[in-house]
């Protein structure tokens, strides 16, 4: 009832929501006489927050139409490679007439990011993407909005979740003969699920996994995240925040946690912080201030775009990770698409190099959180193991912004090529023994980005024409609640491995 009452109230608004924002326009119009009135600037702002408040928030685009490779500009093409019921593998295709350019491309490593399904969508790691296409083959998990899936397509659990990723890493191993992993927040559990199954039966697996801010064991330095589901019980949630779609969409009738009531977590937890960002995008409307109100503009159509998720996915989520803890406890089965239960083990995870990333300020991932999948996978040799500890970042830093293209890109970029086939490089670094250090406040960026370009490019053994005519070779929860910054945690020593200059 109370997503009908909603969906209710959000039909009312959407014809005032329209209003406001043409009365916006009206008043800012230089060619109407309104507009030239003493008030009409601050009556304008007033109309276009007004807007922002009351309109619907759609689901992003990606929006990435070109990347520069070595100073060249290279088109991307975004297309789905593989269409799941609840998922799509999303692909974003590069393409170069420079025949230099073209055949650095093929050299380059390929790339699973698994985004989180967490509340927002996979577009939330639009930066991420964009950075790593520089120097990588990308490929995403993009999680569909449970409400525009039908009934008839069945139940989401979390064991259908490993059993998509699973499925992802064959695709591209089969495609490309290998593949490196990259996990956001949420998935870095089900990921380290996935590549521990596949291993215990003997099967390929990926070169590198590289978890990021993740909850592995979330009994480190828990938040105010990890108390909401440690405190309350499964059956709360279930009785609280699980609804069903309405009959106006195409999943009418599936149990979700809707997307509305994460939004409303997201910002319970910070109320002060959003109405002081909204006040400032008014003054700045009013002062004329188009960049910072740009800026603002582009947060929020983010910020407040949100997907429902399957009920049972989210249930499952919350007993496993943060109320049983089974994978740090070694009590997880999981079962697979042929109906077998199997035991996650990740200490029989051998021949995938393990990179862990943590935010010191993290809010939502406590210190420790992440780095514990290093004690887990007992059976990865040390020497192929590293764990970055960022300096002054936050959740959203390790992936998202300065912090994530100065400090933890030209680590992870190294951290991939070191472990990449012979072919996907020119020198490829070898791999040292791992050394007790400090991480460094600010990397040398462009000395990493020289190195790397150094090492990846290799000199045209084809015909120009022939090269040109070809592209790349054939063939994308924790509880969705954000807490307050924590006390900033004293900065702690990580495992860094250290590679020949290029």
């Amino acid at each position: 009832m109370l997503y009908q009452i909603f969906e209710t109230q959000r039909s009312i608004m959407e014809p005032f929501s329209d209003l406001a924002q043409a009365a916006a326009k009206l008043y800012s119009n230089p060619l109407n006489p309104m507009a030239q009135t003493p008030l009409a600037q601050r009556v304008s702002a007033g109309y276009a927050l007004m807007h922002r408040l009351g309109k619907d928030y759609e689901k992003p685009e990606f929006g990435i139409k070109t990347v520069k490779v070595n100073r060249v500009d290279v088109a991307i093409h975004e297309r789905i490679e593989i269409d799941k019921p609840f998922c799509e593998l999303r692909r974003f295709k590069r393409f170069s007439d420079d025949a230099a350019t073209l055949t650095q491309l093929k050299s380059q490593p390929v790339v699973l990011i698994v985004a989180p399904l967490s509340g927002h969508y996979a577009t939330l790691l639009r930066d991420t993407v964009k950075t790593m296409l520089q120097d990588h083959k990308v490929y995403i998990t993009d999680w569909k909005n449970a409400r525009l899936v039908p009934l008839s397509e069945g139940e989401f659990h979390l064991d259908d979740y490993i059993n998509y990723v699973q499925e992802f890493i064959r695709h591209l191993q089969a495609t490309y003969g290998h593949c490196h992993v990259v996990s956001v927040c949420q998935p870095t559990v089900p990921v380290l699920a996935a590549v521990s199954l596949m291993s215990s039966r003997g099967e390929k697996t990926p070169l590198t996994m590289t978890m990021m801010g993740g909850p592995i064991d979330a009994r480190k330095s828990p938040t105010s995240v990890n108390n909401l589901a440690t405190n309350k019980s499964f059956e709360w949630f279930e009785n609280n925040v699980i609804y069903r779609v309405p009959a106006n969409f195409p999943g009418a009738g599936r149990r979700v946690y809707p997307g509305f009531l994460q939004y409303t977590g997201f910002v319970a937890m910070n109320p002060d912080r959003h109405a002081n960002s909204h006040y400032d995008y008014f003054k700045d409307l009013i002062k004329g201030d188009d960049a910072s109100a740009e800026a603002h503009r582009k947060f929020y159509d983010e910020y407040n775009a949100v997907l429902d998720m399957d009920a049972d996915y989210y249930l499952e989520t919350i007993q496993t990770v943060f109320q049983d803890f089974k994978l740090v406890n070694g009590t997880w089965d999981v079962k697979g698409v042929d109906g077998k239960v199997e035991r996650v083990r990740p200490q029989d995870i051998k021949g995938t190099a393990l990179m862990t990333v943590e935010g010191e300020l993290d809010d939502i991932s406590g210190s420790g959180q992440t780095r514990a999948a290093q004690d887990l996978c007992t059976g990865v040799p040390a020497s192929v193991r590293k764990h970055l500890e960022v300096e002054g970042a936050g959740h959203y830093g390790i992936f998202s912004g300065r912090r994530w293209r100065d400090m933890v890109y030209p680590q992870l970029v190294k951290f991939i090529l070191n472990h990449a086939p012979k072919t996907a490089s020119k020198t490829p670094a070898p791999v040292k023994p791992r050394v007790e250090v400090k991480i460094a406040a600010k990397p040398a960026k462009k000395v990493v980005t020289k190195a790397v370009t150094k090492a990846a490019a290799k000199p045209v053994t084809k015909p120009a024409a022939k090269a040109v005519a070809k592209a790349e070779s054939k063939t994308p929860a924790q509880a969705p609640v954000k807490a307050a910054a924590k006390t900033k945690p004293p900065v702690k020593t990580a495992w860094v491995q250290t590679a020949k200059k290029a």
